[in-house]
């Protein structure tokens, strides 16, 4: 279920030629079950109608400070009221400046200044207005008042030349919305600690175009992390997966081999306090790997390679664990429990995820799983079929739950 499932969320407009995207931008909030009501300043009104959000959100849209048509209500302190998220988009400097300095003289700036919610602020403009001391003061300001600011894209703006500007890609401004929501209305139970994840199938070169690895997407490890900072994490990321989007608030580093991984885990350990290894290493590599490739008629007798062990990266950190909680991943196709609670003892893991990725519906290469939480105290939970995302917030949860409220 979406994190946005009925939550009301208070869009306002201002005039910038990005106002044209927020159509797009509603109706992706709509589709995830949030309740959507836009306020716009007349400028924006210039770039987009309003009837165009009134059908999309099925809600009046606020353009006129003066327009009282409920006479029950002031619209302005009404709408101020019933958001549980801000997000003003496209901001422009003008709003930056009466945001930071308290305007308030039209309908968006003052129901702004009436709200209490949280706020996500994405700015749009040109270069130079952009890079204005005047405009940057006022986003220095709003992140002091605790704001989320977020940095626009650098590229082609409507001027006809680059710079740094642009309105961020709309999957972007949903996953800051995401976090800046969950940040506000979950506990933030990982506040100041600092959690460990690898993701993604380890991949072992035999030359330079051939390779053995596994059908792990990464998916599954993102999903940990995302959930890890929305309790307020500081979240590294050790990833064979650059195809994947990533937070802007993650460190994240990229490895391709066995080797590598155990390298980069190594390096960040001893400061871990949680360690989830949720990349799927593959347990052999190619002893004599080639640095050129290999041409098939050179092989006339066919080809064997001659394969050596990896290291037990997952078993390597438990020996060494001092004080971190260290989470691992068991991918099975058969006798689940069995070998995964043998997997967990052998081991030296806190806790265990098991799944088994012979289903088409969980595991690899899928957006669902559906896995069973083992506890090295003996505890055992399994949850039900999930998206991945929803999946690493329930592991989170159980772990992070006392046990004596378990």
């Amino acid at each position: 279920m979406s994190v946005f499932n009925n939550v009301n969320i208070g869009l306002f407009i201002t005039g910038g030629i990005a106002s044209y995207k927020m159509a797009e931008l509603t109706r992706q909030f709509i589709k995830q079950g949030a309740n959507v009501k836009v306020a716009m300043t007349k400028s924006a009104a210039e770039f987009i109608t309003p009837l165009t959000f009134q059908v999309l959100t099925k809600h009046a849209v606020l353009v006129d400070v003066f327009d009282e048509h409920e006479a029950e209500n002031v619209q302005h302190v009404h709408m101020a009221d019933w958001c549980d998220l801000v997000i003003v988009a496209p901001a422009t400097a003008n709003i930056l400046a009466k945001m930071a300095y308290g305007i308030a003289d039209e309908i968006v700036s003052t129901t702004l200044l009436a709200t209490t919610a949280p706020r996500l602020i994405v700015p749009a403009m040109n270069v130079n207005m952009y890079e204005n001391p005047a405009t940057q003061n006022s986003i220095k300001q709003l992140r002091q008042y605790g704001y989320t600011v977020m940095e626009p894209d650098t590229g082609f703006l409507a001027e006809g030349y680059s710079g740094k500007g642009r309105l961020p890609e709309l999957e972007r401004i949903v996953e800051e919305a995401n976090l800046v929501y969950t940040k506000s209305h979950l506990p933030q139970t990982l506040q100041g600690k600092k959690v460990l994840v690898s993701a993604g199938g380890t991949v072992e070169r035999i030359d330079p175009v051939r390779y053995i690895s596994n059908d792990s997407s990464g998916q599954m490890g993102y999903a940990v992390a995302k959930a890890a900072e929305e309790l307020g994490a500081d979240v590294t990321v050790i990833s064979t997966r650059p195809n994947l989007p990533v937070s802007p608030h993650w460190d994240v580093h990229y490895v391709e081999s066995a080797r590598q991984l155990q390298e980069q885990m190594a390096s960040f350990y001893d400061e871990a306090d949680y360690v989830v290894m949720a990349a799927a290493v593959s347990d052999y590599r190619v002893k004599n790997q080639q640095t050129q490739k290999m041409k098939k008629e050179d092989q006339q007798e066919g080809l064997t390679l001659e394969l050596v062990e990896n290291p037990d990266i997952l078993k390597g950190l438990g020996e060494k664990k001092t004080h971190q909680t260290l989470i691992g991943f068991a991918a099975e196709t058969q006798d689940l429990l069995v070998n995964a609670k043998n997997k967990l003892e052998r081991k030296k893991a806190d806790w265990l995820i098991a799944n088994d990725v012979s289903r088409t519906d969980a595991g690899f290469n899928v957006s669902t799983n559906q896995v069973t939480i083992l506890g090295k105290d003996g505890s055992q939970k399994a949850l039900p079929l999930l998206s991945k995302e929803d999946t690493a917030r329930q592991i989170w949860q159980h772990i992070l739950t006392p046990l004596e409220e378990k």
